[in-house]
């Protein structure tokens, strides 16, 4: 899909959300490795890289989402508990758009992920480099969790 279709997707997207949820809640991982690597992903219907994850289904806890997430979006297993990084307004989104940012360092990438219609790519990046084209929220809660900064109430 091309990027001028991304926003109206999103948009569409996000209105059928609001019209089956009335909240949408969603997770993400910040999945760094015993390297201080961070992996991230890039989807097929927006730009830019970003931390795995996505909603919360009805009847579902949040780590068992973030769980789901990962390992269809990136071929992660969870070795033990993440630690919740915090919890954050994405206006950008909705006006009722939360996410709940975990971070993941018992884990275990089961193999290469392939690109489907969902994922484009899948890779591990340096702390100190990551990659140009990072979605400003996802650099905001990394930055956050390498420096010990407080965080930010808003994506």
């Amino acid at each position: 899909m091309g990027k001028p279709l991304a926003p109206l997707v999103r948009r569409g997207l996000h209105a059928w959300f609001l019209a089956s949820r009335g909240l949408t809640l969603g997770v993400r991982g910040a999945v760094i490795d015993d390297d201080n690597r961070v992996l991230l992903i890039r989807h097929t219907y927006v730009s830019g890289w970003h931390m795995p994850g996505g909603g919360v289904e009805i009847g579902e806890d949040a780590v068992t989402a973030l769980t789901r997430e990962l390992a269809e979006e990136a071929e992660v297993q969870l070795g033990g508990t993440p630690r919740l990084h915090g919890i954050f307004f994405n206006g950008r989104a909705s006006r009722r758009d939360h996410v709940l940012v975990y971070v993941v360092r018992d884990f275990t990438i089961k193999g290469p992920k392939r690109p489907d219609r969902e994922i484009a790519e899948a890779a591990l990046f340096s702390l100190d480099t990551l990659p140009d084209g990072i979605n400003p929220g996802t650099r905001a809660r990394l930055d956050e969790i390498v420096t010990g900064r407080a965080a930010s109430a808003h994506w």
